[in-house]
């Protein structure tokens, strides 16, 4: 029976040890680490490569989902929550399990037969998963997570000046930094605060309160300036949108 090397990211002691305490004597799992916070967590993935991951949703300071936003090469993903209103979503992603606080040693134990089970046949599916953790924990985003190199931040999106797409990339603006990410426009457009973010073209979308005038620009061309002295390009979707926000 091949070893199956497992990492427990939870911000609560008393589920980490409960995970060890189920774990303990069973052949063919190994706990090789545990974390407290999504922050060692993605770190400890990198170092330790494991090959199964019991993450917890809801932790302070950088959640699962974003967690799993910064790692490269996600492994198999168990996800253990006090909260059930991602389950719909992780099942349809086709998440390794999900299980919900309280459970049962009986039911770990099933889960991690299900990880031992994909292993053995290598049916992971990296590309669900990394449609799964695009999925916000509240309706409306609050705040981006990107990776520089080692270095992870936290950008508030009232901190946010403008969003740009960039191939399968997007450029977030700040006032005073740039950082590139994963994703599509159509996640952030729909998951942004309408009320506070507009999409004015297909490569962008602006804070609102960033804007300071529209231009013409050529025959039926605008041009959108912000605060901080850019300039962007208005298409007919985006003129017609800054008129109903706008009233004009």
């Amino acid at each position: 029976m091949e070893n199956i090397r497992a990492l427990i990211i939870d911000d609560e002691e008393l589920a980490r040890e409960l995970i060890k305490n189920y774990l303990k004597n069973q052949p063919g799992i190994q706990v090789i680490g545990e974390c407290e916070n999504g922050f060692e967590g993605a770190r400890s993935i990198a170092e330790l490569k494991p090959d199964l991951v019991f993450l917890d949703i809801q932790m302070p300071k950088l959640n699962g989902f974003e967690m799993l936003e910064l790692t490269d090469d996600p492994p198999e993903i168990i996800f253990i929550t006090a909260h059930n209103e991602f389950a719909i979503r992780a099942f349809e992603m086709n998440a390794v399990d999900y299980l919900l606080k309280p459970y049962s040693q009986d039911r770990l134990l099933a889960a991690v037969e299900k990880v031992r089970e994909k292993i053995r046949t290598g049916g992971r599916n990296d590309q669900k998963i990394s449609q799964l953790v695009q999925q916000p924990l509240t309706e409306k985003l609050e705040r981006i997570v990107v990776k520089t190199g080692t270095k992870i931040k936290v950008i508030p999106v009232d901190k946010i000046v403008y969003l740009e797409a960039q191939d399968d990339y997007i450029m977030v603006y700040t006032d005073d930094s740039k950082h590139l990410k994963q994703g599509t426009m159509k996640f952030y457009e729909d998951h942004l605060d309408e009320s506070k973010f507009i999409r004015v073209h297909r490569s962008y979308i602006v804070r609102i309160d960033q804007v300071v005038q529209l231009e013409p620009y050529a025959k039926d061309n605008y041009i959108l300036k912000l605060k901080n002295g850019n300039s962007l390009k208005v298409s007919r979707n985006g003129l017609k949108n800054l008129k109903e926000k706008f009233n004009f």
